[in-house]
């Protein structure tokens, strides 16, 4: 009896052949409503108006055809209550009219309801865990200490960061493809068994000591916390390595000079880059230089990455080093992250004369001191005759003696940036090549240029 009562119509119309109610029968779902109201009105009356033209279209088909496909409409009932309720219209057999049999759509309307909300709220909480994702990369990736997820079951790296790749003697690129690798190779023979014991111990207890083991080629000892945080599909284990070289001697400890500590608080930016030119240690002037946030995001990146000129990139300054073991004033331009140009003076020297492992790069920057040196110095050279005719002279021809100083001063300094080439300079100048000749001729200038090849004149 429930399965004949759920499947058993909400509304039953009984109507003439032009749609006009005759008899009305309701379920007990609306059966608070007056049947009385409808009679002798017409169906289209009692829908919302976005519902006629699907009532006119089922009485239309039912006539025709005897069978109408299913369409919803807003049904209004006499209490003012309205329901989607989907109808069919059979046709009755004779002139016996319509039969209009309809189901009460508010539950699948709820259903549709609840699901928009769901699919908005999944929304709202994958763009909220990409947020955190982003947040954790950028802590992940920029943190100066050296952090490695490791898998719990197995032991075998899941993910590590700049800082680590370089604790482990790995190169920058082996960072790609580190997850799988297994970290327990990578320590000394003699501290395998401790890591291995701390590892099972936070497993049982929940915590640890701390230990030192001695990490990658050149075995350099480093301090290991861990943690157990709980994953999908399984535990990882938080390992945080810190470096625990040897202790100061005694005659270290007195001497308050650090190198170090100098290093990072000089105001030129310095690095240390391997033969390939690949950074392995920087200070602050050299992330505020390239506009990096931390010293993660540097090291192991190349410094062709920032430094390029052409004719003046790291390759002219490796091939330099390992000619003559030093440089001094190079010239070129870094180029920060956000596009900043800046032109640079570059000193550097190699560790040893033969097969050097490391570079020393130190670079100044000489953008102010070009701007300065180029501009107010050669201005003040061009009107310093000018200056001392105040008094002795007309206006009208300090002020032409001026204006011929200038002139003189703005050639000389287009033939200079054209390396000679007058077609060039002219260009610069926004002049033709004859104007140019004239002002060359007036003020005496051909002789400058008078070396120069026809071809590039």
């Amino acid at each position: 009896m429930t399965n004949i009562s759920s499947a058993s119509p909400d509304v039953t119309l009984l109507l003439d052949l032009n749609g006009i109610i005759r008899e009305v029968t309701f379920s007990s779902a609306v059966s608070g409503e007056d049947s009385e109201a409808w009679l002798g009105r017409a169906w289209i009356e009692t829908v919302e108006d976005l519902g006629i033209s699907s009532v006119k279209r089922m009485v239309e088909d039912a006539r025709a055809t005897g069978l109408s496909a299913f369409r919803q409409v807003t049904q209004r009932f006499p209490s003012g209550l309205e329901l989607p309720i989907e109808y069919t219209t059979i046709l009755l057999g004779g002139r016996a009219g319509l039969l209009a049999i309809g189901k009460n759509l508010q539950a699948v309307a709820e259903l549709q309801s609840r699901l928009i909300v769901a699919q908005q709220t999944m929304e709202r909480d994958y763009w909220k865990l990409r947020e955190v994702e982003t947040r954790y990369r950028h802590l992940f990736d920029g943190s100066n200490d050296a952090v490695v997820l490791l898998k719990a079951s197995n032991f075998r790296i899941l993910e590590a960061n700049p800082a680590a790749v370089q604790a482990l003697d790995l190169a920058p690129q082996a960072r790609d493809c580190i997850a799988g690798r297994e970290l327990i190779p990578d320590l000394a023979p003699e501290d395998r068994d401790l890591f291995h014991a701390m590892l099972v111990r936070i497993q049982e207890q929940g915590k640890a000591p701390a230990i030192i083991v001695h990490l990658g080629r050149g075995r350099k000892p480093w301090m290991i916390r861990a943690s157990l945080m709980a994953s999908k599909p399984g535990p990882i284990f938080l390992l945080q390595l810190a470096s625990a070289g040897p202790m100061p001697s005694q005659s270290d400890r007195s001497d308050p000079i650090s190198i170090e500590e100098l290093i990072e608080r000089a105001p030129d930016a310095f690095v240390v880059i391997d033969p390939e030119g690949i950074i392995r240690r920087s200070n602050q002037a050299f992330l505020d230089l390239v506009e990096v946030g931390s010293n993660g995001s540097v090291i192991g990146e190349r410094l062709a990455r920032w430094l390029w000129r052409p004719g003046a990139d790291v390759a002219v300054l490796l091939a330099n080093i390992q000619r003559n073991r030093m440089v001094r004033l190079f010239s070129t331009s870094i180029h920060s992250e956000f596009g900043t140009a800046t032109e640079v003076e570059i000193s550097a020297a190699a560790d040893t004369n033969t097969n050097p492992r490391f570079v020393g790069v130190l670079l100044r920057d000489v953008s102010r001191r070009l701007l300065v040196s180029n501009g107010s110095d050669r201005l003040r050279e061009a009107f310093g005759s000018s200056f001392e005719q105040v008094g002795k002279t007309p206006l009208r021809k300090l002020v032409r003696n001026s204006v011929s100083a200038l002139e003189q001063y703005y050639v000389k300094a287009a033939l200079e940036l054209a390396n000679g080439n007058r077609t060039a300079a002219a260009e610069i100048l926004g002049l033709s090549r004859q104007s140019l000749y004239a002002k060359l001729n007036r003020y005496g200038l051909e002789r400058d240029t008078d070396a120069i090849p026809a071809d590039s004149v």
